[in-house]
């Protein structure tokens, strides 16, 4: 019978830690004390998202219609607000000689034809500033073209005359490249920043970001169909979206520390579980004797 070894009877058995024990080690308190931050941060930015998904208080119905000083409604380099895309809005002014340029690409009532459009210099303000305005439309280029003609000629008149103009205080469309036919100047989209690259008069001129659809264009020009914006939801559920995004990056970090410590735990178990198999298997070998090998 073979007797069992000494040093065998000596070593004290060796237990793994739990999960929970390695967890409660101060260096995994310590990244979950980090997780804990980073995640508050992911929740302090998620409920700002959501103070900015509700509109607590949204204008009234018909607040578009009500005319307001431009002033009052917007200011020179400023983008327009969303609630107030559509205000009507009134401003006096002198128009700016030979700044009438054509936009194609316009529909009245789904008929495509063009706009007439004009620098607008606004009254009494400290540093000169303009805005944009769509003054009417024209069903063909001839006619257009004809109407902003008539407009530079009342216009160039020594003597200047202001001028009242009302209409909806919309969005800068934003440039784009004019048809790959076309001329070069040729402008498809309302933006008061492409046509401030071809007024004759604006150095040094402030310039308001949106634009002036005139409610009343002059002869021959029709007037340009600008209905009343429809309601806006007071719900943005773009900004729930990235609310909930946030949240869920929170949750990530509780995970990320959750998945480092059980890598670890598992990885400690392995390690000193592994002598002990290596044993085993040393055990199972058969005895090689001199017998075995002859």
């Amino acid at each position: 019978m073979t007797e069992p070894d000494a040093s065998s009877l000596d070593a004290p058995e060796v237990f793994p830690p739990t999960l929970r024990e390695v967890m409660l080690r101060p260096q995994w308190i310590g990244m979950l004390l980090l997780c804990l931050l980073v995640a508050g941060i992911f929740a302090w930015l998620g409920q700002w998202q959501l103070s900015r998904a509700i509109d607590a208080d949204p204008p009234p119905p018909g607040a578009t219609e009500v005319v307001r000083p431009l002033e009052e409604v917007a200011a020179p380099g400023e983008y327009l607000p969303e609630p107030l895309v559509g205000q009507r809005v009134t401003v006096e002014g002198f128009w700016m000689p030979g700044d009438f340029i054509l936009v194609a690409s316009r529909f009245n009532d789904d008929v495509e034809g063009y706009w007439v459009t004009g620098q607008l210099r606004v009254a009494g303000t400290d540093e000169p500033t303009s805005v944009a305005v769509a003054l009417g439309w024209a069903p063909t280029l001839d006619e257009a073209r004809a109407a902003a003609e008539e407009l530079d000629r009342d216009t160039a008149s020594p003597v200047t005359v202001p001028v009242t103009v009302t209409g909806r205080l919309i969005s800068d469309e934003g440039p784009v490249p004019p048809p790959h036919d076309a001329d070069p100047q040729t402008l498809t989209r309302m933006s008061p920043a492409a046509l401030l690259g071809q007024w004759d008069d604006a150095e040094g001129v402030d310039v308001y970001r949106p634009y002036i659809a005139s409610q009343d264009a002059p002869p021959p020009l029709e007037d340009i169909s600008s209905p009343a914006p429809e309601a806006g939801s007071a719900v943005n559920w773009l900004n729930i979206f990235y609310a909930a995004e946030w949240a869920i990056f929170a949750g990530f970090a509780f995970y990320l520390w959750y998945r480092l410590a059980r890598d670890a735990w598992e990885k400690e178990v392995e390690d000193l579980l592994e002598p002990e198999d290596s044993a085993g298997d040393e055990a199972s070998a058969p005895e090689i004797t001199p017998e075995s090998r002859g």
